[in-house]
């Protein structure tokens, strides 16, 4: 049986795309998501998981040019779920696919989240900011990062923490207490509530949001974090700053990162780093300097993850410390520089 919502021709935007990334196949629909943002390719998982059996005049709609090939099937019937997952992690990564294929099957079946995600930060902290901490907790992980620390940010000083420490702690929720979550959400949206268990929060997911916090919100979080747990303190702020966040730095702040590394240790810890990250480090150093690491990579033989983690740890405090003395700006803090 066809899609309701598809059959009487008020397809949305986002169903039109996700057709068509469908019939494209996960190859090229996988390098099409590489271009999109996180929101977009999150709108569209979420139109995926939506869409089962297409008509054939719905496909004829949405591929207009390509309608001879698509004519030869009297419709398509589409494996979502194992499509979805492959697309995905071709184009994003297992841990982010990982993420929004968690976010996606929330959107399905969660209305009261769904509704705040359309929100204006102000007016979900409206909504959410006299609940209980552990439900503001839950809300954050659902949001996008960047929307998350907004929220954020709009909190008291002494909820800031608090909060933080819950999403870090997170791991999974209960359908009743997501159930519980959505009935509260309900009486704002009129929303029919649905649940399902995700896997949600933890370390990685509150270093993600406050990446996305000014630097005063964060600096008041990680001095009562680390009052309050030190090793998760730690934790987090090693999660904030990786080694792909380099990618973030301008040229000048690269060349004074790179002056206070020694080329040795430098060279190892590029070792099964992507190539953007590569070239943004040659870029940044003689051509000389350059085809010399190029060639010490090439000759390398294979060195123990936990060296190469280490090194770019060592790296990574070295350009915290830089960024703390205003030398270089790492991440999308608000800090403003004349």
């Amino acid at each position: 049986m066809s899609n309701p919502q598809a059959d009487d021709g008020t397809l949305k935007g986002t169903q039109r795309a996700a057709i068509l990334l469908m019939t494209l196949g996960e190859e090229k629909a996988s390098e099409i998501l590489k271009l999109m943002e996180p929101e977009e390719v999150q709108s569209v998982g979420s139109a995926m998981t939506s869409l089962k059996n297409i008509s054939q005049t719905n496909i004829s709609q949405v591929l207009d040019g390509f309608v001879t090939q698509v004519g030869k099937e009297s419709a398509l019937s589409l494996g979502t779920d194992s499509f979805l997952r492959n697309t995905l992690v071709s184009a994003l990564g297992r841990d982010k696919a990982n993420s929004v294929l968690s976010q996606v099957h929330m959107d399905a079946e969660s209305h009261g989240l769904e509704s705040l995600k359309w929100m204006d930060p102000k007016a979900i902290h409206h909504v959410i900011q006299n609940e209980h901490p552990q439900i503001i907790a839950i809300v954050l992980t659902h949001l996008m990062r960047d929307k998350a620390g907004a929220v954020l940010d709009l909190l008291p000083d002494s909820v800031q923490t608090d909060v933080m420490v819950r999403v870090a702690s997170l791991d999974s929720v209960h359908p009743a207490a997501l159930e519980e979550l959505d009935t509260i959400l309900q009486q704002r949206f009129e929303k029919e509530p649905e649940v399902s268990i995700s896997k949600i929060g933890g370390i990685k997911v509150a270093a993600e949001i406050l990446n996305t916090v000014s630097s005063a919100t964060e600096g008041r979080v990680f001095e009562a974090l680390n009052e309050y747990n030190d090793d998760m303190s730690e934790q987090i702020q090693e999660s904030m700053f990786v080694f792909e966040n380099l990618l973030a730095l301008d040229d000048r702040g690269m060349q004074l990162l790179l002056r206070e590394i020694p080329q040795d240790k430098l060279v190892k810890a590029l070792k099964g780093t992507s190539i953007e990250i590569r070239n943004k480090i040659f870029d940044n150093v003689s051509a000389t300097a350059a085809e010399l690491m190029r060639d010490d990579l090439d000759a390398m033989g294979p060195i123990r993850l936990r060296e190469v983690e280490d090194l770019q740890k060592e790296i990574m405090a070295v350009a915290q410390r830089l960024a703390e003395e205003g030398q270089i700006a790492l991440g999308n803090k608000d800090d403003e520089f004349v």
